[in-house]
């Protein structure tokens, strides 16, 4: 896993070699061992690797083809390569290394923009065709690896990169506030627009590429995410599982340096962890807390029974608050998911052990995890009420005092599409807009955010609407971003071995009572787990990274310290500060819970001193 960066432009009076070593030192991080760039007159990138396959110098990068039309900067790994290598030295390509970054280059030149249906892996990846003068660029379908662009800058200048903060090195890059992205992320916790924070700065799409030629930007997809459900028995979805996991582990599991595992106590990554037999796994948790904040024993335990070495760390509340500003620092935009805290020191002390791990991100969404995805019995019993007399119910709860009865009865008159936004819903829309001030109240409202993917299974039932959203929206937007900057912060290369094309197109087939029944969530991912795990792990609840933030915000030292921030000059700019004091002591006093509320504006204004008033 490595990083990379890029400009185009013409502009002989710039001082290419100093700005593209710029850049690539804002990601140093990202590729310790190695770096170089290659500069024409259209096209400048610039690589750090970090050496997993192929360790020696012939496999760095920037990488040319045969004749030295092409040129590769590669973040990522593909884990077919092998397969694809054969196939394309059939067709008469040399290859000069046994990298899997070879076989991108080979393989475009051989298919052109169809290699992308042809991998399997994660990627986010650039080829500039000096005989097209065309810059080819592409994400996995997922979004496991991140990919940003810019012409946000003052001679048009086209920016791409691995990290946003590389831009900053480039003296034509315009660095502004988008203004509108503060809205929505106050309810979904992360940046969820392709237009990031920066303005003009974009995400590619997962599932995307892009083709820049003369200063314009094509955008298409190359794959589409569908639920085409295909009703087999348990037993033979169990099978399946089994075998397409194993393989995907095994692929995963290539590397030629040193791998391990991520273990909690849940069944996604205690599956991974079985199925690979690293020789070491790493698990974290909170000091002076046991039980649901705290599973490194159960980490243990499983090691212990797989005779594995584990590694543990538990956390203080020091540690958490003092690395925020690094944490936001990585993160490029503001992010307030907890558990990219406790993954940032988790990476760290794996980095201290091993190159590689493996981690259970995505089973999830791909075999319905969230206890989210479950109707209540009183909810299903509510429902049998005809549509319309629930839709006025909830019409006239919206006027009730805020209770759990209000609530039930305000959720049970909305569709799915109304009431779930994804896995987390931090500001309600109307209380977003009751704490901000002026032209950050005109962002996208979370309805149109969620509507354009909605549209796309407006068919489908409840069940697959949510875990489409996730998949969409929840899983890049957070999960996968912070799994990515938290692990590269630490130079360590995180995989995913859910996350497959094979794995997918196998849980987009299973009925939905093989995904979330009455029995459990993730019901055959749960049963074909038994072949191999104890049945306490392969039942056990999900608990994912929580952390004891209600409990720390009512310790005077953070209250103190959140509310100089709240307090803050800079702060005025965004919010109606005494909404923000007067919300920070009604949960200091133990009155209400909002912790997650405070915590989210928190977050944001830490990000925005770091890049808007300490980076300059």
């Amino acid at each position: 896993m490595c990083g990379f960066v890029g400009f185009s432009s013409a502009n002989a009076e710039l001082d290419k070699v100093k700005i593209i070593n710029d850049m690539m030192k804002a990601i140093l991080h990202r590729g310790p061992d190695s770096g170089d760039f290659f500069s024409d007159n259209e096209i400048t990138m610039g690589f750090r690797r970090l050496k997993i396959i192929d360790l020696s110098d012939e496999a760095s990068q920037p990488m040319f083809n045969e004749d030295r039309s092409c040129v590769l900067v590669f973040n990522g790994e593909i884990y077919n390569y092998k397969e694809l290598r054969e196939e394309l030295i059939t067709k008469g390509h040399i290859f000069k290394n046994n990298s899997d970054s070879e076989v991108i280059i080979h393989g475009y030149e051989e298919y052109g923009e169809n290699i992308l249906k042809k991998l399997r892996g994660m990627f986010a990846f650039a080829i500039w065709d000096k005989v097209k003068e065309t810059l080819f660029m592409a994400r996995d379908m997922f979004g496991i690896k991140p990919l940003y662009y810019t012409q946000n800058t003052l001679d048009g200048s086209f920016l791409f990169g691995s990290e946003i903060k590389s831009f900053l090195k480039h003296p034509n890059f315009i660095k502004e506030l988008n203004n509108d992205a503060l809205k929505p992320y106050l309810t979904f916790q992360y940046s969820v627009m392709d237009e990031t924070f920066f303005k003009g700065v974009y995400k590619l799409k997962p599932a995307h590429y892009i083709i820049y030629r003369k200063g314009e930007i094509t955008l298409k997809p190359y794959w589409f995410l569908k639920f085409d459900i295909e009703k087999e028995s348990l037993e033979h979805y169990v099978e399946e599982i089994r075998k397409t996991l194993k393989e995907s582990v095994d692929y995963h599991k290539v590397s030629d340096v040193k791998i391990g595992s991520f273990l909690s106590g849940g069944i996604d990554s205690s599956y991974i962890t079985s199925l690979l037999k690293p020789d070491k796994t790493f698990s974290i948790g909170f000091q002076d807390y046991e039980g649901v904040f705290n599973e490194t024993n159960l980490a243990k335990e499983l090691s212990d029974l797989l005779k594995i070495e584990n590694h543990r760390k538990n956390m203080n509340a020091d540690e958490f608050f003092d690395i925020i500003p690094t944490i936001q620092y990585h993160m490029d935009e503001p992010h307030s998911n907890l558990s990219s805290i406790p993954l940032y020191y988790l990476s760290k002390l794996a980095r201290e052990h091993v190159t590689v791990v493996l981690s259970g991100e995505g089973a999830d969404e791909i075999f319905g995890g969230y206890e989210w995805y479950i109707k209540s019995n009183k909810l299903e019993l509510y429902e049998k009420i005809p549509y319309k007399f629930r839709e006025l119910i909830s019409s006239a709860a919206l006027k009730l005092p805020k209770n759990r009865i209000s609530n039930f009865l305000i959720k049970g008159g909305q569709t799915i599409e109304e009431k779930f936004v994804g896995q987390a819903k931090i500001y309600e829309e109307k209380d977003a807009l009751d704490i901000l001030k002026g032209e950050y109240t005109k962002g996208p409202s979370v309805e149109t955010i969620t509507k354009e993917v909605y549209k796309n299974v407006e068919n489908k039932d409840d069940l697959t609407k949510m875990q489409y959203l996730d998949l969409k929206l929840w899983l890049p937007g957070d999960i996968l971003l912070k799994a990515d900057k938290m692990s590269m912060a630490n130079s360590i290369e995180l995989r995913v071995p859910f996350l497959d094309k094979e794995v997918m197109s196998l849980g987009s087939k299973l009925p939905s009572s093989l995904r979330v029944n009455k029995s459990n969530t993730k019901f055959a991912l749960r049963k074909a787990s038994e072949e191999i795990l104890p049945k306490e792990w392969s039942n056990r609840p999900k608990a994912g990274f929580p952390v004891p933030i209600k409990y720390w915000l009512r310790e005077k030292k953070y209250y103190d310290m959140i509310k100089e921030v709240f307090n803050s000059d800079f702060a005025e700019e965004f919010f109606k500060t005494e909404k923000l004091i007067n919300m920070l002591d009604i949960h200091y006093n133990g009155d209400e819970n909002y912790a997650r509320k405070i915590w989210t504006v928190y977050v944001f204004l830490i990000w925005y001193r770091k890049f808007f008033i300490e980076l300059k």
